[in-house]
């Protein structure tokens, strides 16, 4: 006989994981509140986890296998939303740091932007520069002992401020 549980509970594994990082930025994107579906999440999240706890109440006539691979995959998912529920808040500090673009139509994220947080562009949709994005470009010198310490972004930014002054 085949069992298909740890099937279910990867594919489980695998859709929660891309609905996380697909979701959240989405969800984070369009809601002018993240305190909605960061709550919505949560409980939705526990839900899932408490009805893997009481799977056998739920279902007293379903066989042992299929009582493991439900219980398996609400406490996977489950456990999944209550993180995506964490991600949101990051994703939110993201935003506000410029690592990821904030959405113009969002009132949120434009009253980031005119408050001097945050970029609209995404650094992940670009060419490769062949250089740091926050490094000076290739045309800027870099100083001599900068090569020393790998050109590191902080001596470059260094370099620039002196020859700046």
């Amino acid at each position: 006989m085949l069992q298909f549980a740890g099937f279910w509970m990867a594919l489980a594994t695998f859709l929660g994981i891309w609905w996380g990082h697909v979701g959240v930025r989405w969800l984070e994107a369009h809601s002018r509140s993240i305190w909605i579906p960061i709550v919505v999440l949560a409980v939705v999240g526990v839900g899932l986890n408490l009805a893997a706890l009481l799977m056998p109440s739920i279902l007293p006539n379903a066989s042992a296998d299929v009582l493991l691979t439900l219980s398996g995959v609400a406490s996977i998912i489950g456990i999944t939303l209550m993180w995506d529920g964490l991600e949101m808040y990051r994703q939110q500090n993201r935003i506000k740091k410029g690592h990821a673009p904030a959405n113009r139509a969002n009132p949120r994220h434009a009253a980031y932007l005119a408050a001097g947080m945050g970029t609209t562009e995404d650094l992940l949709a670009r060419e490769p520069q062949g250089y740091l994005v926050n490094a000076p470009a290739p045309h800027q010198p870099v100083p001599h002992n900068a090569s020393a310490d790998r050109h590191s972004v902080v001596a470059q930014r260094e370099y620039a401020e002196v020859e700046s002054a």
